[in-house]
């Protein structure tokens, strides 16, 4: 993995974490929020960070910090297909 993959995938992870922090305790939110606050440019460009957040969303269940959910339930992330929600784990 390069370096700059594993800094975005590091501010990705930090970046969802802050953006929970600023929430009540039973708020979620999608990855595209986290996508385009770790974004530096303008423009629609923060879309191709979307999957890298996916992937730090499962990085932050498997250490305990969130839970990925659909419908308000938390799912298992590897089976999730479609839209999902990040909330912290309760």
């Amino acid at each position: 993995m390069s370096d700059s993959r594993r800094q975005t995938d590091r501010r990705l992870e930090r970046t969802i974490l802050e953006l929970l922090d600023g929430r009540a305790p039973s708020a979620t939110i999608c990855p595209s929020d986290a996508a385009r606050a770790a974004y530096d440019g303008d423009g629609d460009g923060w879309r191709a960070l979307m999957e890298p957040a996916r992937r730090a969303a499962r990085r932050l269940v498997t250490a305990g910090e969130v839970e990925i959910t659909q419908g308000g339930r938390a799912v298992d992330p590897d089976r999730a297909r479609g839209p999902i929600r990040i909330r912290r784990t309760r």
